[in-house]
């Protein structure tokens, strides 16, 4: 009896675990990729020496024995790879009061009382959640999709969340924006929010970041995204899997219902078993499946209301050693700056001396990341004024860093910018989002409940990646590859098997 075989649309971590799994189990799998590499959002560019990186700041699963580290070590991605911890997540400073957030919820808290002990009402429960949430097993959620799932494995899973239930009903419901409000000091109140990345975030992501930083479970994999990408396509590789690069999916090929294939920009044709889109969620449903396999729950998900996440990345490579200068500070302005047509009240600057692989001796890279609106960009491309208009963002934060760095400008050896545009030119993310849904208290419960992964009337084809996970991060998207083929296998009525390297 052949094998069957899958298609896989996006060499992204959520399409490159699916992959892997669809190999481990006995699947001829070929993945179609539209780029020259593998890693979609998880990704770096080298420019002169040095390494930008796009995407991990931190690395659930990255320790031993602890959720997700499992799953990375089936896919290849962690074997042999140092990770870089950090005590401090990062510091926010208004120029006069800095909040130095430990990974540490004791000195977190011991912190925080010094800064504003009329506040403990709320410092105290908050590092307790700290505390708690180093116990959660985040991953027990994503052990099966949920339309597999029997009576004992909900009985597992409500076993799994029981004793976490009210803490993740309390701070799932509080955005960092909300909670910031209640504080009686002026200063956290502004800085508060910079923990949590954005105002919308539910105060149980910061939580739950870092209670894995303290337990040493969300460190940055040395060399970076590309690299860690690049571990995984490897494994795949060698379980006799086959990338195409440059190879882009026109459209999704359907008879009787059921996906057979897929057709690509240069009318080469692909048949197959089974398909697993892990690209684009729009794209995939609006224009690579024609809109024709929809209902109320996904015309609503897609009607632009619920918020996304584009951003402006400026790297910078500089002839300057800043280790011993705090990896992660955010500087809290005292005027707002515009910045691409947007009032910015905070700018935050990341060096990446921690690891050595990424610049060259003695040097450093700077990253500043800033949220941008899509639309801002799309209206001016394609004309002088979009290369003008990256220029003065990168030179308004240089300004700045002047201040906060003297003599930085003359040491600065290349600039680099990339904005929402540059992600959806080189992944093809609706509204070059970076994360998919942006994670809020709104589609927290996606987060919780689950997104179906197959879409009303349309056999054989199956989701994977950020579309179906809110919040994008590599852990759920490298789980919802997995799901994926677990969903294939039981409708083959085939027990889903796992091994590592």
């Amino acid at each position: 009896m052949s094998e069957k075989s899958v298609i896989i649309i996006g060499a992204g971590v959520a399409g490159l675990a699916a992959g892997c799994y669809a190999r481990m189990n006995g699947y001829r799998a070929t993945i179609f990729e539209l780029h020259d590499l593998p890693g979609g959002l998880c990704t770096a560019w080298e420019r002169r020496g040095y390494i930008f990186d796009g995407c991990i700041h931190y690395l659930f699963g990255s320790g031993e024995g602890q959720p997700f580290h499992a799953m990375w070590q089936e896919l290849g991605a962690v074997q042999d790879r140092p990770m870089i911890n950090h005590d401090e997540y990062q510091r926010i400073t208004d120029g006069k009061d800095t909040l130095t957030v430990h990974t540490d919820p004791d000195l977190l808290q011991r912190h925080m009382l010094d800064l504003s002990p009329e506040d403990a009402s709320l410092i105290g429960p908050f590092c307790d959640g700290i505390h708690q949430f180093t116990k959660f097993d985040m991953s027990a959620m994503y052990h099966k999709p949920r339309a597999i799932m029997n009576l004992l494995d909900y009985r597992d899973l409500g076993m799994a969340m029981l004793p976490y239930l009210m803490p993740v009903m309390k701070w799932s419901a509080l955005s960092a924006g909300e909670f910031a409000k209640k504080f009686r000091n002026p200063f956290l109140r502004q800085a508060i929010p910079q923990i949590f990345s954005w105002d919308e975030a539910p105060v149980m992501m910061g939580m739950s970041l870092l209670a894995y930083m303290h337990t040493r479970n969300a460190g940055f994999p040395a060399g970076g995204s590309l690299e860690f990408a690049r571990a995984i396509e490897k494994r795949f590789l060698d379980l006799g899997g086959e990338i195409k690069y440059k190879s882009q999916v026109e459209k999704i090929l359907v008879e009787n219902d059921r996906a057979v294939g897929v057709r690509l920009y240069n009318d080469e044709v692909h048949r197959a078993d089974y398909v697993v889109s892990a690209c684009d969620g729009r794209g995939t449903i609006f224009d690579m499946l024609d809109g024709a396999y929809l209902d109320r729950r996904i015309e609503k998900m897609y009607d632009g209301h619920m918020s996304t996440h584009s951003m402006m990345q400026v790297s910078l490579g500089v002839k300057r050693d800043l280790s011993h200068e705090p990896h992660w500070v955010t500087h809290l302005l005292k005027k707002p700056v515009l910045v691409a047509g947007e009032p910015r009240h905070e700018i935050g600057v990341k060096h990446y001396c921690f690891d050595k692989s990424l610049a060259p001796e003695g040097r450093s890279v700077i990253e500043v990341i800033v949220r941008s609106d899509y639309s801002y960009w799309q209206r001016i491309y394609g004309r002088r004024l979009y290369d003008t208009e990256q220029t003065q963002v990168s030179g308004i934060i240089v300004d700045h860093l002047e201040g906060w760095l003297p003599g930085i400008k003359k040491d600065i050896e290349f600039v680099d910018e990339a904005t929402p545009l540059s992600y959806e030119r080189y992944t093809g993310n609706w509204l070059g989002s970076t994360c998919g849904w942006l994670m809020t208290k709104e589609t927290m419960p996606m987060l919780i409940k689950g997104v179906p992964k197959t879409l009303p009337r349309l056999g054989n084809f199956y989701m994977a990646g950020q579309w179906v996970e809110p919040g994008g991060s590599l852990p759920l998207a490298a789980a919802s590859g997995k799901g994926a083929i677990q969903l294939i296998c039981a409708k083959d009525g085939k027990k889903f098997v796992t091994s590592n390297p």
